[in-house]
């Protein structure tokens, strides 16, 4: 993979500041329930379909008291498109070169009340350079103040760059994170966006927000709801949604796809998938 330039190398580092700081605070979740629960690494290395070194990243997955699975992975990767793969990727359908550095977060949680969530945040080079990425929450059992908690803190970060963002973002993420088989939401919502590229710096700064965005709203619902009782009925329905999560990142997630398309770390990729579900 050739060398980084100087926005690539930004963003690499930013986001791998992000995971070491989210799993910090995770593992502490994790002590206050009284568990030595702690973060399993794996480092990968990716062959560009060329031969060449092509990046890698690390694979970060802990199953402990409170997460009952929770992955937080990072990579940098870059080299060529694989055939019409290439087409599809913005600004790569004449050139297949591309780059990719970012964060992928999806955390399972032991106790039906305490909702599971997904965040990402990327920066993607091809002809073109861009950031992508967001947030949202996936309740089995939905509770509205943490949905409005959620929300709330996701539009005063939308707010303070652009007042289109949020409900820009909002009805982009209720779009995409849709079952159209199921007729269903895969939760209750969050941002989502992608091909932001107006400015790297505004836009680099709106993704950082977004990332302490999550890291000051989650880990507080987590502990809000983390010690609520629950019986056998709130774990069937669980696993039940569950399936739900799964049939979405296997039948619909671009981020799966992406990285099966472009040899991410099977591991890593999968890492979404919950530790237990069922199917009607």
């Amino acid at each position: 993979m050739h060398p980084l330039d100087p926005q690539q190398a930004a963003a690499r580092t930013w986001f791998e500041s992000l995971r070491t700081r989210i799993c910090a605070v995770f593992e502490g979740i994790e002590r206050e329930a009284g568990s030595d629960a702690a973060f399993d690494y794996l480092s990968w290395d990716r062959v560009d379909p060329s031969g060449e070194p092509g990046g890698g990243g690390v694979r970060g997955v802990m199953k402990g008291r409170v997460f009952e699975k929770v992955g937080v992975n990072v990579s940098t990767v870059g080299g060529t498109f694989e055939g019409d793969f290439a087409r599809s990727i913005h600004g790569a359908g004449e050139n297949p070169a591309f780059f990719a550095t970012g964060i992928s977060l999806v955390a399972h949680m032991a106790n039906p009340h305490v909702p599971a969530v997904h965040m990402n945040c990327r920066y993607l080079v091809t002809t073109k350079r861009w950031f992508g990425g967001g947030a949202d929450l996936n309740p089995p059992l939905p509770v509205a103040e943490d949905t409005a908690d959620f929300h709330a803190t996701l539009q005063r970060v939308c707010d303070a760059h652009d007042a289109e963002y949020y409900p820009k973002f909002k009805a982009w993420a209720d779009a995409y994170f849709w079952l159209p088989h199921r007729q269903v939401h895969r939760g209750v919502g969050g941002i989502f966006f992608d091909h932001l590229e107006s400015g790297f710096d505004a836009d680099f700064a709106f993704v950082r927000d977004v990332g302490e965005a999550f890291v000051d709203a989650y880990p507080r619902i987590v502990r809000r709801r983390m010690h609520d009782p629950f019986d056998e009925a709130d774990i069937a329905a669980m696993r039940a949604w569950r399936g739900r999560y799964a049939e979405f990142n296997l039948v619909y997630d671009r981020g799966t796809l992406f990285g099966l398309k472009t040899g991410g770390n099977i591991d890593a990729i999968l890492m979404s998938l919950p530790p237990v579900a069922t199917w009607d």
